[in-house]
């Protein structure tokens, strides 16, 4: 259990970042690891409660506690504590497919389930795990280990975002011969081109890439499965299909002017920066290679994670000023008498693009209750003025919900020559679905049976957010691994994958 007292005798450290101005400046990652010997301290404040919440994993009031993973925590902090690096690693791998990923982009609901919480500082989990598993590349522990027997399957992995890599890697130490496709020229999906460099540099992708690469998985790029080959040969090739082609259908803004130059979905903005530093040796931006901010007034249309990225983007590429826009009014600073611990907390959440556009210009660069009402073009039919309109909550008469609805007479105009769409995702592509034939929900999302991954077509599976809708990487590694656990059982009868 760490130190028994350990919570009471140390204070949290965690991981430290570099000051805005500073790391805006390149499109590294920013936050300096703890050493070996502050990690352990930290490992001693895990007190291993009667009821270590956060390995919960579970809904309270429509929001996770916990870790989905169900990672066992206390055991890896103890182990930490002692200085049992393997071990702890070996306790960590045995939930978590990829902790070199949720360790940096994972928004820690371990942490906000932690007991510690409740009446002072959460257990440092997340900067434990980055720990864990950076220590475990650097003495070899986390290599390559190759199976040694086969069972002649073959699973084909449509996409190779988090929930189709945490498949492939546990149907591939299963002995199954699987094989993903993955329609970009490089794999990771949203891990790729969907979370920028800062978060997560890319060649820690690539290091975990080419461990599944030497244990037998094998990866086909620029290879998009509907269009550059057919269905047909797939299904005829392969014992069982997975589909974990993510939620690829951005929402759109319909409004008037919504045509004109200028205005992109955030994740198209998102991808142009990273194709383009990747295809430059030394990762720096060139000059018309990508959908540039520089000088620009940006609008950022969208609170959430990706809407942060783009602010954060756009800092770096050198706007001119950032403005983003919430539909919702702004949370508390701190948790109500109605959000008690250990439900996820509803508070104001300041993250790194914000904190770094405050810093450049003053001010939190988020407006909350407002939304577009049009887009005005100049006369080379770019945009260059938005309409904005003030919202508030009411209640349906009909219905019983309340809606953001616009208040009369509140609209006032913006300047701004490129506007970043970043209002989440609808589902999955048409085309992809249409082309296996499987059944979809009102949502878009790919049909089973609740708590099933089996799609309507014959030996065609899913997961990921093509299943459960947008959400975050850690839930899509779970899917990804209850998935394998179903196609190892119908493929075998059976499943020996020790599933958590």
């Amino acid at each position: 259990m760490g130190k028994a007292t350990g919570f009471m005798e140390y204070d949290r450290q965690d991981k430290k970042a570099e000051a805005p101005k500073e790391r805006i400046r390149n499109f590294k990652e920013f936050y300096k690891p703890l050493s070996e010997e502050e990690q352990k301290i930290q490992g001693a404040r895990c007190m291993s409660c009667g009821v270590p919440f956060c390995q919960f994993g579970q809904m309270i009031m429509g929001m996770a506690s916990g870790c989905p993973l169900h990672n066992l925590i206390p055991e890896w902090n103890d182990l930490l504590y002692h200085g049992n690096w393997e071990e702890a690693y070996y306790r960590l791998k045995k939930t978590n497919n990829f902790p070199e990923f949720t360790s940096r982009v994972c928004p820690a609901l371990c942490e906000a389930a932690c007991t510690c919480g409740l009446n002072g500082d959460a257990v440092a989990t997340k900067s434990n795990e980055y720990g864990i598993i950076e220590h475990a590349y650097k003495m070899g522990y986390a290599d390559a280990r190759p199976v040694k027997v086969r069972t002649g399957k073959k699973v084909a992995i449509v996409g190779s975002g988090p929930s189709g890599l945490a498949a492939a890697d546990l149907l591939n130490r299963r002995g199954h011969h699987v094989t993903v496709f993955e329609r970009e020229d490089k794999v990771g999906g949203l891990l790729r081109y969907g979370i920028p460099n800062m978060k997560l540099e890319k060649q820690i992708i690539d290091r975990k890439i080419k461990i599944m690469e030497e244990e037998g998985v094998i990866f086909q790029t620029s290879c998009n499965i509907g269009k550059d080959k057919r269905v047909s040969s797939i299904l005829k090739e392969f014992d069982r299909v997975i589909l974990c082609c993510g939620a690829s259908n951005p929402r759109d803004i319909k409004v008037p002017g919504r045509k004109a130059d200028g205005i992109y979905f955030a994740v198209d903005f998102l991808k142009s920066t990273t194709k383009a530093l990747w295809a430059n040796p030394e990762h720096e931006l060139k000059e018309d290679t990508y959908i540039s901010a520089k000088g620009r007034k940006v609008m950022v249309i969208g609170g959430g994670d990706t809407g942060n990225d783009c602010v954060g983007t756009s800092m770096r590429h050198g706007a001119a000023s950032v403005l983003q826009l919430e539909m919702m009014p702004k949370a508390p600073d701190q948790r109500t008498e109605m959000n008690p611990w250990p439900e996820w907390p509803r508070v104001c959440k300041t993250d790194y693009g914000q904190q770094e556009a405050a810093a450049v210009f003053g001010q939190d660069p988020r407006v909350y209750q407002t939304t577009v009402k049009e887009f005005v073009k100049d006369k080379n039919g770019r945009v260059c003025k938005a309409i904005l309109v003030k919202l508030e909550s009411k209640q349906d008469a009909k219905t019983g919900r309340r809606m953001m609805v616009e208040i009369p007479g509140s609209e006032y105009e913006v300047e701004t020559d490129l506007v970043l769409i970043a209002a989440g995702f609808l589902g999955s592509e048409s085309y992809i679905t249409k082309a296996f034939g499987v059944e979809v929900n009102a949502r878009t999302n790919v049909s089973t049976n609740p708590g099933e991954y089996k799609t309507s077509a014959e030996h065609v599976f899913t997961a990921g957010d093509m299943h459960r809708g947008q959400s975050l990487v850690v839930w899509a590694i779970r899917e990804g691994r209850e998935v394998a656990e179903a196609v190892d059982k119908s493929l075998m009868g059976y499943t020996n994958l020790n599933i958590q």
